[in-house]
């Protein structure tokens, strides 16, 4: 009896995992599906099509800026860095096998792991905020400029740690999910818990907030958090931002296990869909302040700093504290933020638009984010 009982769960089983597989609406299909009738040149003649969309990436119109911020901004351009990244990342997307793998073993290990595991697992999804010349140019150091301790909240892979890295003795990093940790002990950095890194008993140099806040519960109590252990003379905080801001955290199972009374940061770190294909602002959209009520995503490609995936489930709240960012474009959005600086003890030093890129897959050879990277300094 015990073996008919089984062999009948066994074979539920399978044929659940058959369908979950085999049907358009799975990774695996659709990855087969897309590579078959994609046309002669695929991705190569995406990419061509898109280089001049790459180059919006980095637009600013000054005029709508004040003043104040118009004496800071740096202006960014595709350089090798990027580009180098981007054809690595359409090269992935066309590797038929492998990316049928990963779509088996993500349908197969979705059943008990997390899509951010799995990406650590397999060593895919990788983020791009900025360049090393970019990162050079924002902080205004030469290439053997060094220093001694940085700090990247919610590193992901390592892999935007690593262009940081030259220029400090010490790393430090934080991050939730042990395959991403795993990626980053493997890379020689040091990852503090999520409540370590406010108690260390030393302050850093630097310290990396990169898409953090629009995820995060208490977003001004973690600028403040960082305010509290950065070095205040020479410290700088490198703080990128999505735009537009969509803020809303997780609630639910898994977002329960990771909320801290103490502070946003563990919510912010554990994934929440944003991801797109293009860059282009919805028109038109509002960003006010959320008024108490639950937010409902859009379903879009997402990644915090580590994931790929579609959102489903799980339940959306505005976050217990709002940062009163305003605006109709990317300019207005971004006069709305010395303020909000001003009050977790920050000025802004200087600024830019970058893309806040994501390995893509079989579907899209990458995906795209607006982000506003600033500079900050302690006042």
């Amino acid at each position: 009896m015990r073996l008919l009982a089984g062999w009948l769960c066994l074979s539920l089983a399978s044929v659940w995992l058959a369908q979950r597989m085999w049907t358009l609406r799975s990774p695996l299909t659709r990855s087969l599906y897309v590579n078959m009738t994609s046309g002669p040149g695929g991705p190569a003649a995406a990419a061509a099509g898109g280089r001049k969309e790459n180059h919006q990436w980095y637009a600013c119109n000054r005029e709508k800026l004040c003043e104040s911020l118009q004496a800071v901004f740096v202006q960014s351009y595709l350089d090798q860095g990027t580009q180098i990244f981007l054809n690595n990342s359409i090269e992935k997307s066309g590797w038929l096998f492998i990316q049928l793998y990963h779509s088996f073993v993500s349908s197969v290990f979705s059943l008990f792991m997390s899509r951010t595991s799995i990406n650590g697992l397999l060593g895919r999804g990788s983020m791009f905020v900025f360049s090393p010349d970019q990162f050079q140019r924002l902080l205004k150091i030469n290439p053997d400029w060094k220093t001694h301790r940085l700090l990247d909240l919610g590193a992901g892979d390592g892999e935007v740690t690593k262009i940081m890295s030259p220029h400090f003795e010490e790393i430090y990093a934080t991050e939730l999910s042990e395959t991403m940790i795993w990626q980053l002990q493997k890379k020689k950095y040091r990852v503090l818990g999520i409540n370590e890194w406010q108690n260390t008993g030393f302050q850093y140099d630097v310290i990396s907030c990169l898409n953090l806040l629009d995820r995060c519960d208490q977003p001004l109590t973690l600028l403040k958090d960082i305010r509290s252990v950065l070095e205040p003379t020479r410290g700088r905080v490198i703080l990128a931002l999505v735009l537009p801001f969509h803020p809303y955290v997780e609630n639910g199972s898994r977002a329960g296990e990771r909320h801290s009374e103490t502070t946003g940061l563990l919510v912010a770190l554990q994934g929440t869909p944003r991801w797109r294909k293009s860059t282009a602002w919805s028109q038109p959209f509002e960003c006010s302040p959320l008024q108490g009520k639950v937010v409902e995503p859009p379903r879009r490609y997402s990644c915090s700093r580590h994931l790929q995936e579609e959102a489903v489930g799980g339940k959306w709240d505005k976050p217990s504290e709002i940062l009163e960012i305003k605006g109709q474009n990317w300019e207005e959005q971004v006069n709305s933020l010395p303020e909000v600086f001003r009050k977790a003890g920050f000025v802004i030093e200087a600024f830019t638009r970058l893309p806040y890129l994501c390995e893509g897959d079989m579907y899209n050879d990458y995906y795209v984010l607006d982000d506003a990277v600033f500079v900050l300094k302690p006042v």
